[in-house]
């Protein structure tokens, strides 16, 4: 039988980090009431989900077939620019993450398995050991979406010639290559 660490709803859900640009670590948090559960993850994750999540929304708002209202931005009052909970211990590194619509509660399912323990890598019949389980209303998918944007997007600069990121002790640009660039 595997520890799900079950969520529905929970009170929040983020992407966050711990560190500097450049060396951060990426975790997904999910907590409700004193029960907090942290998830570490890729940055390509992190923005894969996110991406997947907003399709996911505007696809359901396309089909028209909801009885709820289903936000097409974030809604006022659930954006969440708070830190992580603190303290943050890592339950597992995420691996494959599924993302589902729930027709019935009109909610989004959300599962991240650990590393080597996939769903499709499994023998026959094996469950995993362990997993997390989110369904979250539209709009905290929603405010999911948008603070997972600005995380991503509070890294290091990208450098304007190659797009490679700028480290705080400086850049060796391979479009420059050790010469100013000038404009034609």
């Amino acid at each position: 039988m595997p520890i799900v660490h079950g969520f529905d709803p929970p009170e929040r859900f983020v992407a966050g980090t711990v560190g500097e640009p450049g060396s951060r670590t990426f975790f997904l948090q999910a907590s409700a009431g004193a029960r907090i559960v942290s998830i570490a993850l890729e940055k390509q994750q992190v923005a894969a989900l996110a991406e997947r999540v907003e399709e996911l929304l505007d696809e359901v708002i396309a089909d028209g077939s909801t009885r709820g209202v289903i936000p097409a931005i974030t809604p006022f009052g659930l954006s969440d620019d708070a830190p992580l909970t603190q303290p943050i211990e890592e339950e597992f590194r995420a691996g494959t993450m599924t993302l589902s619509w729930d027709p019935g509660d009109e909610r989004v399912v959300i599962e991240v398995f650990p590393v080597g323990e996939e769903p499709a890598e499994l023998a026959d019949g094996a469950e995993p050991a362990e997993m997390l389980l989110v369904r979250l209303e539209p709009g905290q998918a929603r405010a999911f979406v948008k603070r997972s944007e600005a995380v991503i997007g509070a890294g290091r600069p990208a450098c304007p010639f190659c797009g490679h990121p700028i480290d705080p002790e400086g850049h060796l640009c391979v479009r420059a290559n050790g010469f100013k660039r000038r404009d034609p």
